[in-house]
């Protein structure tokens, strides 16, 4: 039997979920919180094994409710459950210590599967949350690709650039002329795809 507790606001989707997982073979609703705040005062006493976390919630949010309740409860394991799926929330909320990242769309017998999963170990997420996750890796080992198409003498010069050399003190440190300095910067902000030194640098430092 999987103890299961629900952070929710909207009471209608909080009672037909509790009432589905009670239904369900080998599953039990524990709690049903409609706040963070109520959350945080219930589930430590009871420490379901799962907990299904809105993200927006009336005051505090779902994702500061997940941190601090992964802090008291280390060994429940947390499944956001939301009808949001923007990249910003996602990452933020498997940060914050969720294991799985599911819509509120998807399928019930779904939503039981993701609990046994990530009771065992797993990270379930939807399929369009998934597909969000393997972009945003995509876009990122592009970027890295970017810089590695850099000449050794560019990623010298942007190495200078991070500690916060002057154009004239990358010349000095790199005894070439100040004018052949500010080359390999143009040849690097296009390399790059950035307009000034701090976008160089920030994605050098990334």
């Amino acid at each position: 039997m999987i103890s299961v507790g629900i952070v929710e606001d909207n009471r209608d989707f909080r009672n037909t979920l509790s009432r589905y997982l009670n239904d369900a073979p080998g599953f039990k609703c524990v709690a049903a919180c409609g706040s963070a705040e109520e959350a945080l005062k219930v589930m430590p006493k009871i420490s379901p094994e799962v907990v299904l976390m809105d993200i927006h919630l009336p005051s505090m949010s779902g994702m500061a409710c997940t941190r601090r309740l992964k802090d008291i409860c280390p060994t429940t394991q947390i499944l956001i459950l939301t009808v949001y799926e923007d990249n910003e929330r996602i990452f933020g909320a498997l940060k914050a210590g969720a294991s799985g990242y599911l819509l509120k769309r998807a399928d019930p017998a779904d939503i039981l599967r993701a609990i046994q999963e990530v009771k065992q170990g797993g990270a379930p997420m939807s399929s369009q949350v998934a597909r969000q996750v393997v972009h945003s890796f995509r876009e990122a080992t592009q970027d890295a690709r970017k810089v590695e198409t850099l000449s050794e003498r560019e990623e010298e010069i942007l190495e200078q650039l991070s500690k916060g050399y002057s154009t004239k003190e990358i010349a000095d440190r790199t005894s070439v002329s100040v004018n052949t300095v500010r080359t390999h910067l143009q040849h690097i902000y296009e390399k790059l795809h950035v307009r000034s030194r701090t976008e160089a640098v920030l994605k050098y430092l990334q």
